[in-house]
């Protein structure tokens, strides 16, 4: 039934901060960048490796939602990464607080978590 994921809604409260954050810190690419008049929002469509992968928003008045990982609803998006320690590394240089890295001792992979501008969690894995 279905196929993959098709895209990842993000509402940001500052979308400068948050478009700053998923191109220049992220490496996200703008497909494209709309602002729609009647509902006062920005939509900015961006690309990772070429794939549609984030919706990014602005809403006027969005409502904050609840912090903490163990809230209910989204937990948090998590990307594969082919090397950890040097995407860390990277992130760090340019100025993204990234945890320690762990290890799972379910499945032996690495990972570690870094948040948007927003206070999303992301997380990072290397299998």
């Amino acid at each position: 039934m279905f196929e993959k994921i098709h895209h990842i809604a993000i509402i940001a409260s500052d979308i400068t901060v948050s478009k700053h954050f998923y191109t220049q810190m992220l490496g996200f690419e703008i497909i494209a960048e709309t602002y729609r008049e009647a509902r006062d929002s920005w939509k900015i469509d961006l690309a990772l490796n070429g794939d549609y992968l984030i919706e990014l928003f602005s809403f006027p008045n969005a409502p904050t939602r609840l912090d903490g990982p163990e809230a209910l609803g989204l937990r948090h998006l998590a990307f594969t990464v082919n090397d950890i320690e040097a995407t860390v590394a990277e992130l760090s240089a340019r100025g993204v607080d990234v945890e320690a890295i762990r290890q799972d001792e379910l499945t032996g992979a690495f990972y570690t978590f870094f948040k948007d501008p927003d206070g999303l969690p992301i997380e990072l894995v290397q299998n």
